[in-house]
């Protein structure tokens, strides 16, 4: 795909590379589940309408405060749920997930395992559950959004559920980082926040979500009011933002890939710098994309932050043994050294697990939000991300300035420097790479990937359409199905 997706000199382009673009009277950024969770809920503790959770997982024992609550209300996801349902006579609370993993969902609430219907039958009758199977065979729900009153929403990748919460510290020892009382590893994860129209779009999108998997058709809330979390600082006020999904082909639906087009365009678009954060590296389509770019004597540098491990033995077989052959690819197409793939590590070496979606181009576009770089984002899988786009001589200073700070915030936090030592390397190396290998050190770092440290992950999985489609693949559904066996309910 080359830049002539976008219209002029615009990357986000409506109908094309995103479906909308609405304005928030503030943009955060939100870095890490402890932040994420502590502001959802400020949010959502002052709700009066309705409060929207989309989502691939929940678990109601999810603690959004473990060193001790700073915000109102119960400290694990179930009760706080009930009980602002039962302080507030006109709110709604309508909660969907995914069906994957269908057994453990909303552990906590019930003992044992209960039938959406019967729950919904036993809870409040304005506290709703859903499981949003409204997809093709094999495929899942992924997108993660809340929306408050329609009036504050945050979109990215972080799910409400045990093992998620850590700091930027991403400490070796934590005794605040547990799961049902056992301790988990570090974690990275990413968010937006955004009110205003922006957040009205977000709402469109979980209502839509909303009306495919229950027939339900909820109203927009009207008269909304300023939710917006005390503690959360705006990145940028008065903003453009995007709003990007992937829907498979179902039924008379039509299958939406813009996620897929915005990230080909920025990925043509760049000049000097593409930094991605991700959990998976296993798209052949962004993948040669990316080593189009690298082939070209005055291409983009590309520094990619993946884990470096998937987190089940079913994954390690289905994308590490891709991520196998998209670093193949990429190795052999980096002629010019301009390639860096890395994963994070603690002082102590400790792998952190790279749960973040994110894309920043040049000082141009940033975007975060569910997408994986693997096929199922790009169009079998549901996903909704959210972007900012500064529009050079045009924009504002503040959106070019932040795109940069964003991206150099990110990568400090991995690397354990501070950012204007970052900054400074930038400069004299004039290279974002040059900057990185200067500063990786022991300790807290970023470690790079080589052909050693993946020799043994190649697999007969690699790649394999059953696992990681880019579309439904309707010949193959009864295959999926018979692949997949319990894995998808």
């Amino acid at each position: 795909m080359s830049a002539s997706h976008a219209t002029g000199d615009r990357l986000l382009v409506p109908g094309q590379t995103c479906w909308r673009i609405e304005r928030a009277d503030r943009f955060a950024f939100i870095v890490d589940a402890a932040d994420y969770f502590r502001h959802t809920k400020a949010a959502m503790v002052r709700a009066k309408h309705r409060i929207l959770l989309i989502g691939w997982d929940f678990d109601s024992r999810t603690v959004f405060e473990p060193g001790g609550k700073t915000v109102p209300g119960y400290n694990e996801l179930g009760p706080f749920l009930r009980s602002v349902v039962r302080k507030r006579p006109d709110l709604e609370v309508y909660v969907l997930r995914s069906n994957l993993r269908l057994l453990p969902a909303f552990e906590g609430f019930w003992e044992g395992v209960t039938p959406v219907s019967f729950m919904n039958r036993f809870s409040s009758e304005r506290l709703h559950f859903a499981i949003d199977g409204a997809h093709p065979t094999g495929a899942v729900h992924h997108q993660k959004i809340v929306v408050v009153d329609d009036s504050v929403a945050f979109c990215g990748g972080i799910d409400f559920t045990v093992d998620r919460w850590d700091t930027p510290e991403h400490l070796d020892e934590n005794r605040l980082r547990r799961a049902l009382g056992e301790p988990h590893g570090p974690r990275h994860e990413v968010a937006a926040a955004v009110d205003g129209a922006a957040a009205r779009a977000l709402s469109e999108v979980a209502r839509d979500r909303w009306l495919a998997a229950t027939g339900v058709d909820l109203e927009p809330v009207e008269g909304t009011r300023d939710l917006w979390p005390g503690g959360l600082e705006p990145t940028l006020h008065d903003v453009d933002v995007a709003v990007a999904r992937t829907m498979p082909r179902l039924g008379e639906g039509e299958e939406v890939r813009e996620v897929e087009a915005l990230n080909l365009a920025g990925m043509a678009a760049a000049h000097d710098t593409i930094y991605l954060e991700n959990q998976y590296l296993a798209s052949r389509i962004l993948v040669d994309a990316l080593c189009a770019r690298l082939r070209e004597p005055s291409g983009p540098e590309v520094v990619i932050v993946i884990p470096r491990k998937s987190e089940s033995p079913l994954e390690e077989r289905a994308m590490d043994s891709a991520r196998y052959r998209m670093l193949k690819r990429l190795w052999a197409a980096d002629q010019h050294d301009r390639l860096g793939v890395y994963w994070p590590v603690t002082d102590g070496g400790t792998p952190v697990y790279v749960h973040a979606k994110v894309m920043a181009v040049d000082d141009r576009l940033f975007r975060v939000g569910s997408s994986n770089l693997n096929n199922r984002s790009l169009g079998f899988d549901s996903e909704c991300d959210v972007a900012i786009e500064a529009h050079g001589a045009d924009d504002e200073d503040d959106v070019a300035g932040t795109i940069v700070a964003l991206r150099n915030a990110l990568v400090c936090e991995h690397l354990g420097v501070a950012v204007e030592d970052f900054e400074r390397e930038v400069t004299e190396r004039n290279s974002f790479l040059g900057a990185v290998e200067a500063l990786r050190g022991s300790g807290r770092t970023l470690l790079p990937f080589t052909p050693e440290t993946v020799a043994g992950e190649r697999s007969l999985w690699a790649e394999n359409d059953l696992m990681d489609p880019d579309r439904v693949p309707e010949s193959f559904a009864r295959s999926v199905a018979r692949w997949l066996g319990g894995f998808v309910d």
